[in-house]
């Protein structure tokens, strides 16, 4: 049987070990992008309760909470633990140009999405271009 050695995970998991502190919130990975007149945020958060998943909208600040708790297993010998519990957060800066009214929110197999709507007056329009030339045209 040969076991091997990776230093740079060890490296990586000492790291983890020392500055993230157990109380410190764990970002969450996100995908974020516009489809036509909308934003759309996708956030992972596998294994989280939706009932503990908070959205809040203060001034332009859009914020996510979650917490993963992880149940109590006494008596067990653990061989490996790489999933994370606690708080979760990650915060994102809302321009002028969002409809902060609209915004919604479902979460569906570990998937968080936000679908944040463009304000009407953010959205593309065509604006007539007016001339003499073209009024003289057009009074004739």
């Amino acid at each position: 049987m040969t076991l091997s050695f990776d230093p740079l995970s060890q490296l990586d998991r000492f790291a983890a070990s020392v500055f993230d502190s157990p109380r410190a919130p764990r970002r969450m990975p996100v995908d974020l992008y516009r489809d036509g007149d909308r934003y759309v945020l996708h956030a992972d958060l596998p294994g989280i309760d939706p009932g503990s998943i908070d959205v809040d909208v203060d001034g332009g600040q859009l914020s996510i909470r979650a917490e993963r708790t992880m149940g109590a297993q006494d008596g067990v010998r653990w061989f490996a633990r790489e999933r994370e519990s606690g708080s979760f957060l990650r915060q994102f800066a809302l321009g002028d140009g969002v409809d902060i009214e609209r915004i919604s929110a479902s979460y569906d197999s570990g998937v968080l999405s936000i679908i944040i709507p463009v304000s009407e007056r953010a959205k593309a329009r065509r604006i007539e271009v007016d001339s003499p030339d073209r009024r003289e045209q057009i009074d004739a």
